[in-house]
């Protein structure tokens, strides 16, 4: 069961069938103890008061709904058992996901960044260089062969070296930023040379669709152009490195977000490249427009996948919501993080670039001591601060849920 982003969340919350999250029910567990400490870690790790710190804070028996591996194969058995068998697994997921401690989701993603750092740099950097060389070997082969097919594979090319420049100058800038001239940081920077650089590439693309129309329109040639065997054999060459660099980023594709978008820009040459050669080896035994038609082809292409692209990096810069089980950690979590948490008012998590902003409303008693409001919230806003793909957190405090919800200036 899942919430959209920006609603109240009223539903008393119910583990007895898979995983249902919601926020603002009251608390069953016993109130903690006002002497705490402000300098004591909050966040609760046991429903018991003498539980070791390591024992899975579960309030909600959530652990009871997990499917053992031999209910899942029972499961499967069944018609229709596959559905039913990857529901159950999903669940497994969810449910693992929302016991995890925040700690070890946030140690978790950086042993995983420290493993990739490595193969990641490896990623970039063979791919920069490999990309230039073949940007040479493509040029090459589309002027000797003066194929538009042949042409077009060798803009991309030219293209593909200058988005992996503009990828790595601009990481290295985002990462150097100042903080007093820029306060949110760098990370949409690189969503902002995607949209412009997408725009570069299709202008260019544009030119070659009207190159290739005006050729089909005004061709005064035979009805076969010239073979230039050195010409294919070089973009073969291309073809091959890039099947090698694609599968070495699809492994690491959900590593990096510079990965990610050297594994597509592979993964479109592939067929960019394969085509080209097709289309220019076929003007030449079959007939002579299939060049020029695959110049088109290849060149609208490219438009159509930098424009999804495009639209991507627009919703990230438009502020687009969380994933709904991004969502639905945030609310447990904040739900289950102290006693002194009598309820989740409002909890919103959406892109501002790559990155997530998240703002949670918290409910308390009206009576709870000021420095305990501040230290239960400051404490969360650190912990969430701190999860994977979270830029920037806001704790709000209340001491009721029945105001007009706060930044809703038309409500």
């Amino acid at each position: 069961m899942v919430f959209p982003p920006d609603v109240k969340y009223k539903d008393d919350l119910d583990g007895d069938d898979g995983v249902a999250v919601a926020s603002s029910s009251s608390k069953t567990d016993t109130a903690a103890s006002d002497q705490r400490s402000p300098e004591d870690d909050i966040e609760r790790t046991s429903d018991s008061p003498n539980a070791s710190s390591s024992t899975i804070h579960d309030p909600y028996r959530f652990n009871s709904s997990l499917k053992t591996e031999e209910e899942l194969a029972l499961l499967r058995r069944r018609h229709p058992g596959k559905k039913l068998e990857h529901y159950h697994r999903k669940q497994n997921e969810l449910i693992l996901n929302l016991l995890k401690p925040m700690e070890e989701h946030t140690e978790d993603a950086r042993a995983d960044e420290e493993l990739s750092r490595l193969p990641v740099k490896i990623a970039v950097q063979a791919s920069l260089i490999a990309n230039f060389a073949l940007c040479v070997l493509q040029l090459y082969a589309a002027a000797s062969s003066a194929s538009l097919s042949l042409l077009a594979t060798g803009i991309d090319s030219v293209f593909d070296i200058g988005s992996n420049v503009l990828l790595y100058w601009l990481h290295q800038k985002a990462s150097k930023m100042d903080i007093n001239k820029w306060p949110v940081g760098g990370a949409r920077l690189e969503t902002i040379g995607n949209v412009i650089y997408g725009f570069l590439m299709g202008s260019v693309n544009l030119v070659v669709i009207v190159e290739s129309v005006r050729d089909l329109v005004s061709h005064h040639g035979g009805d076969l152009n010239t073979l230039h065997v050195p010409s294919l054999v070089a973009v073969g060459a291309a073809l091959g490195v890039k099947f090698i660099l694609f599968l070495y980023c699809y492994s690491l594709r959900k590593k990096s977000s510079q990965v990610l978008v050297l594994w597509e820009d592979h993964r479109n040459d592939l067929f960019i490249n394969s085509f080209g050669l097709l289309m220019s080896a076929g003007g030449s035994k079959l007939k002579w427009f299939l060049d020029p038609m695959g110049a088109i082809i290849i060149a609208a292409g490219v438009m159509i996948a930098w424009g999804r692209t495009i639209s991507q990096q627009f919703e990230l810069l438009a502020g687009k919501s969380a994933p709904y089980e991004f969502l639905q950690l945030i609310i447990y979590k904040a739900m289950t993080f102290s006693d002194e948490i009598e309820k989740i008012d409002t909890v919103r998590a959406y892109h501002s670039g790559p990155d997530y902003f998240v703002e949670v409303d918290i409910v308390m008693n009206a009576d709870t001591p000021l420095w305990k409001a501040h230290d239960v919230s400051q404490q969360l806003q650190d912990k969430i601060e701190v999860l994977p793909n979270v830029e920037r957190a806001f704790v709000h405090v209340d001491h009721e849920t029945t105001h007009t919800p706060e930044h809703r200036k038309n409500v």
